[in-house]
């Protein structure tokens, strides 16, 4: 088990390639389901004995899937701390599944597009990441796999309510559509108080880099729908995808208005950071998540030339502390976290050794 999650160092996430519809600013979209079994009880109120035969059920439901072909299989409680973070850090599990690992498990495809959360607040969690502005894409594929896995298995489901689940909130569709937006220049200009205080208005929720209870660092702000019931599939996507149009025409003003009025001193912040990821010897996660920030945008923007999207991108993940460690094949406190960090990016950014 220890070496197929290895190998998850090794493949390139889908949702970090820097590619898709307006990618400079929406870094991924996901679809993420909710579905529950019918006659068993929702996993937060299950015995130990209820939620091993969930598990065993799905697992029986994967080898028949033609969808989800192959999947990485991982229980919760055969991994180490540092391995449930790992998984945490590459988004393909919640904050709320690695704690109390007893029963829970993820189902993990190719490129890490799917990802399938047995046991955490539902009993399933069906998710599918894609680069860019992508919520159709992330539709189709979540909508094929949840029709084949509910000929599968026995979903609990009321001709009234919809999808029923742990959270009524959640229920009705039980889909949560949300975006990873990178928002640099409302921060820099102070406008993204009032950009999020707007969309909340609309019906919109927006949460930090790892989705509920966290803050936006690097500048990224989470977007997703908080009504689920009572409208389509269809219509949660296009209405948030039409709030969505406007904050990204926002923060693309406010990008024009900072290379207009505030050139040098937007280029000073975006070389002065580049600067220090180049050669620090020692940085926490918080200052090089601010930093890979500000060079994000001087990439987006044309300032930096020489280094990619993609490349930014995935030192955001690779500099995490689980990553860390597991590139490092040891644990290491914070001090030696800091360090490691930093011999990262002077690695990957050309820096002196």
């Amino acid at each position: 088990m220890a070496k197929e999650l290895d190998s998850l160092l090794k493949q390139p996430s889908e949702w970090l390639r820097g590619v898709g519809p307006v990618s400079d600013i929406v870094m991924s979209s996901r679809i993420r389901l909710a579905r529950n079994l019918d006659q068993f009880p929702f996993a937060t109120r299950a015995s130990s004995n209820s939620q091993q035969e969930v598990l065993d059920l799905f697992k029986g439901a994967l080898n028949k899937s033609v969808a989800l072909k192959s999947p990485l299989i991982f229980e919760m409680d055969a991994l180490t701390e540092v391995d449930r973070q790992f998984l945490l850090e590459r988004h393909l599990v919640s904050r709320e599944h690695i704690v109390q690992p007893h029963h829970k498990a993820v189902a993990i495809g190719s490129g890490e597009v799917i990802s399938i959360m047995i046991n955490e607040e539902d009993h399933l969690r069906i998710q599918v990441m894609q680069s860019g502005l992508n919520l159709e894409d992330a539709w189709s594929i979540v909508d094929g796999l949840d029709d084949e896995l509910a000929r599968l298995l026995p979903y609990a489901y009321s001709a009234d309510w919809g999808y029923l689940t742990c959270c009524p909130t959640n229920t009705g569709t039980g889909m949560r559509a949300s975006v990873m937006l990178h928002l640099p220049s409302l921060v820099l200009t102070k406008q993204i108080n009032k950009v999020l205080h707007t969309i909340t208005k609309l019906g919109l929720t927006a949460r930090g880099f790892y989705g509920e209870g966290t803050e936006a660092s690097g500048n990224f702000f989470q977007i997703s729908n908080q009504v689920t019931m009572g409208r389509a599939e269809a219509e949660l996507i296009e209405n948030i995808d039409q709030i969505l149009k406007q904050v990204i025409e926002h923060e693309q003003m406010a990008r024009e208005s900072l290379m207009a009025n505030n050139r040098v001193q937007l280029e000073d912040r975006i070389w002065r950071a580049f600067g220090i990821l180049k050669h620090a010897k020692t940085i926490s996660s918080s200052e090089t998540l601010d930093l890979l920030s500000a060079v994000r945008l001087g990439v987006d923007l044309g300032i930096m030339n020489g280094l990619d999207r993609k490349t930014v991108n995935e030192l955001f993940m690779v500099s995490q502390p689980a990553h860390l460690q597991k590139l490092e094949g040891k644990t290491l406190n914070t001090r030696e976290r800091d360090v490691k960090r930093a011999q990262l990016m002077r690695q990957r950014l050309g820096g002196p050794s």
